[in-house]
C-alpha cells in the first residue's frame, strides 16, 4: 500500500505522517510539503491513498486531487483542513473522506477503515490489472509502460476474454476495425506480440501470455484483476465497479452492458 501525506506546515505534516504510520506501519508513506513535488512524484508512481491539506499556498489540495484523479481514478483522496466549509467541495469531488485539524489517530483510523475505493494488494508474482475506468496495468504500484498503444490494447482484449483463446483474425478485427484483412495488420500483429512478450519479460512476467499457432490467451492465474473479482462476487470487486469498463476502448461497451445487466439482476 502506497500513501501520500501532504501539508505545507512542517509540524502538521509530521503529526499527519505519524498518525498514518501508526495505523499502517507496513505501508509505503511519502510525505510532501510542496504540491508540485506531489504531482512530480505521482506522475510516475501510483498511490492508493492521498491525505491532502486543502490550503497549501501556491496550489490547493483540491487542485492536486483533481490531477491525481485524472491519472488514477481509483485513488482514495482524504482532505485535511482546518476549515469545515470545504466539506461540500470534498463531497462533490467524491473524495473518500474529510478530516479537520488537528488530525487524530482515531480520525485516520476511521478514514482508512472506510475507503471509497478498495485497495488492491499487489502480489509480487502477479500483474495487477485495473479494468474499471480506464484499463491499466501495475507492477509493484507502478503503471506498466508500453512502447505501443496497440500492445496495451492487445493485452486489454485478452484480459477481457478471461483466458479464452483468441485467433489472430479476431485480434486483428478488434485492433484494426474495418481493415482487419489488410496484409499489413498481420505483420503488425506479430510485432505487437513480440512487443508484449518483451514488455512482460522486462518485468519478470514470462508466463502471463500463452501463445500457440494462431492462438493467443492469458493465464488468468497470473494476474490480480478488479473485473475478475467482480465476476467472482468478491466484495472488493463489487465496490470497485464505478459504471465504467475499459473506457478508452470502444469494444469494451459490450462487456459493460453485460456488467450492468448483472447488477440489475442482483438488485432485483
Amino acid at each position: 500500500m502506497k500513501i501520500i501525506v501532504a501539508d505545507d506546515e512542517p509540524l502538521a505534516l509530521e503529526d499527519l505522517e505519524d498518525a498514518v504510520r501508526g495505523e499502517k506501519p507496513k505501508a509505503e508513506i511519502y510525505a510532501f510539503s510542496n504540491p508540485m513535488e506531489i504531482l512530480s512524484f505521482a506522475r510516475e508512481t501510483a498511490c492508493d491513498i492521498a491525505f491532502l491539506d486543502i490550503d497549501m499556498g501556491c496550489m490547493s489540495g483540491i487542485d492536486v486531487a483533481k490531477q491525481l484523479k485524472i491519472w488514477y481514478p481509483k485513488i482514495n483522496i482524504i482532505f485535511v483542513t482546518a476549515y469545515s466549509e470545504y466539506m461540500h467541495t470534498a463531497i462533490k469531488m467524491r473524495a473518500s473522506g474529510y478530516v479537520t485539524k488537528p488530525v487524530t489517530k482515531e480520525d485516520v483510523r476511521d478514514e482508512l477503515g472506510n475507503l471509497r475505493n478498495p485497495v488492491i494488494q499487489n502480489e509480487k508474482d502477479k500483474l495487477t490489472v485495473r479494468c474499471f475506468g480506464n484499463f491499466d496495468v501495475f507492477v509493484d504500484g507502478h503503471s506498466l509502460k508500453f512502447e505501443r498503444n496497440k500492445t496495451k490494447e492487445m493485452l486489454a482484449y485478452l484480459v477481457d476474454r478471461r483466458g479464452s483463446s483468441v485467433t489472430s483474425g479476431e485480434l486483428r478485427a478488434v485492433l484494426w476495425e474495418g481493415v482487419s484483412n489488410d496484409k499489413n495488420t498481420g505483420t503488425y500483429l506479430q510485432i505487437l506480440k513480440k512487443d508484449l512478450i518483451s514488455t512482460l519479460k522486462r518485468e519478470g512476467f514470462t508466463d502471463v501470455l500463452v501463445t500457440s499457432w494462431n492462438q493467443y490467451a492469458i493465464d488468468t492465474q497470473k494476474i490480480v484483476c478488479d473485473y475478475y473479482d467482480f465476476l467472482a462476487g468478491k466484495p472488493e470487486g463489487i465496490r470497485a465497479y464505478n459504471g465504467e469498463y475499459m473506457s478508452q476502448y470502444s469494444w469494451g461497451e459490450v462487456e459493460k452492458a453485460h456488467l450492468e445487466e448483472k447488477i440489475d439482476k442482483n438488485e432485483d
